[in-house]
């Protein structure tokens, strides 16, 4: 999958969360990190985030995966970092999904 397609749709949903949510939206490129510079931007908004975004580009994103933060760290990761993490995701599925087929 292609990384510009994954920015693209990641900005428009977040843009379209706080558009929904009457809440400010800063102009959103690369370096910015979402968890620090979206307003209300938390932990019971990344999960509807995660889910619309996974929703949009077809993809499974499990439910214990934080795309915003590096794993079992506080540290938020920019926007360039989460298309790395979900291209990641989606070369994994890719790889585990063939062999499924071939198993049944």
């Amino acid at each position: 999958m292609d990384a510009a397609l994954i920015h693209s749709t990641l900005v428009e949903v977040l843009q379209n969360i706080q558009a929904t949510s009457e809440l400010e939206c800063p102009p959103l490129g690369g370096g910015t990190k979402p968890i620090e510079e979206l307003p209300k931007f938390d932990s019971k908004i990344w999960p509807v985030a995660i889910g619309m975004l996974g929703a949009k580009l077809g993809i499974n994103i499990a439910n214990d995966v934080n795309i915003f933060r590096q794993d079992d760290s506080s540290i938020a990761l920019t926007i360039d970092e989460i298309v790395a993490k979900v291209v990641a995701i989606v070369e994994a599925q890719t790889v585990v999904e063939p062999k499924q087929a071939n198993a049944q």
